[in-house]
């Protein structure tokens, strides 16, 4: 069993609202290894009354880290050994529970997916039953729970400088694909030396789109295992879930994310069965799906989702597990 080592939230382990290559890691682990994040989520005037408790130290973050650029509240970085820029950061996501008993959303003017439709903010808050895994809306409808980070990353390439964590870009970051759920492995583009994962905006139900630019956002305790791939290449993320191979791509204009999300998917075919790119092209119009991701920030995302017993072969892994590589 690979070493665990825990990283909680506090004022000294997260940076707010951006990713930066020169953000120094927090610890550097060996491939192999296993991490386990506390997160938490949501600014000052996001936070539940009583009888719903705050935890301590997300007012001790609110109080004494900056945020630095508009975005989320991130627990990291962790730096891998001997990564490289070029290389690929194979994130095994073995577990996801709840940091604690609230969430929230919040609908607000002028942005979302209808940004001339409110009006007004309109903040309501979500008791979570972590024995039932269910969320209670105010009106009183329960909704199943099925927990994700939805911002994973690596650090940006230097040349980047300071981003803010709300686009989604190469490096990764505000993905909010709710398919990132515990047994799914997330691949990250390695652009500085040691990859520098870091992970926030614990997600506890959210629907694909995420229309009025919130889910049930709440903080999240997650367990990753870590490995170093020097044998794949990546230029966007790519996700593997127990059934389901899914290509990412995000960008301004969702006809281009369509174009680059399924490109990847037909060379990822081509190159795990031999067939000619224009099979794989037929079978992405007979057997894959085209989801929309985030619609509502100023980088749009599509994924494409192919089962893996259709066509498509998962990763060889770095621990040996029988798969073909990519």
């Amino acid at each position: 069993m690979s070493e665990r080592r825990r990283i909680d939230a506090a004022t000294d382990t997260v940076h707010w609202g951006y990713f930066d290559a020169a953000l120094e890691p927090l610890v550097t682990i060996d491939s192999g290894e296993t991490v386990i994040l506390s997160t938490v989520s949501g600014r000052p005037d996001d936070m539940p009354e009583a009888p719903l408790v705050v935890p301590e130290v997300l007012h001790a973050i609110h109080r004494d880290v900056a945020m630095k650029l508009p975005g989320h509240i991130c627990t990291g970085p962790v730096a891998v050994k001997g990564a490289q820029t070029g290389d690929v950061l194979e994130v095994r996501i073995k577990d996801l529970a709840l940091n604690y008993d609230w969430g929230y959303n919040r609908v607000r003017p002028l942005v979302g997916a209808l940004p001339d439709d409110f009006d007004e903010t309109h903040l309501m808050h979500i008791t979570l039953d972590a024995d039932r895994m269910t969320g209670r809306l105010p009106w009183g409808l329960e909704l199943p729970l099925k927990p994700f980070f939805g911002v994973m990353a690596t650090a940006p390439p230097p040349a980047w400088g300071m981003v803010s964590t709300l686009p989604p870009r190469r490096n990764g970051g505000n993905l909010d694909n709710k398919e990132l759920f515990a047994g799914t492995t997330l691949y990250l583009p390695v652009f500085v030396d040691g990859a520098n994962f870091s992970a926030g905006d614990g997600h506890g139900a959210q629907g694909d789109g995420e229309v009025c630019v919130t889910a049930i956002e709440t903080g999240l305790i997650g367990t990753f295992e870590f490995h170093l791939r020097q044998d794949m290449a990546l230029e966007w993320p790519l996700a593997e879930t127990p059934t389901h191979m899914i290509t990412m791509a995000f960008d301004p204009d969702l006809d281009d994310c369509v174009v680059i999300a399924l490109r990847q998917m037909i060379d990822l075919i081509v190159a795990r069965t031999g067939l000619s790119r224009a099979e794989a092209y037929t079978l992405c119009s007979l057997a894959a799906d085209l989801r929309v991701k985030p619609v509502v920030h100023r980088n749009k995302g599509i994924h494409v989702v192919r089962e893996t017993a259709q066509g498509v072969g998962a990763t060889t892994s770095s621990r040996g597990r029988e798969r073909r590589d990519p």
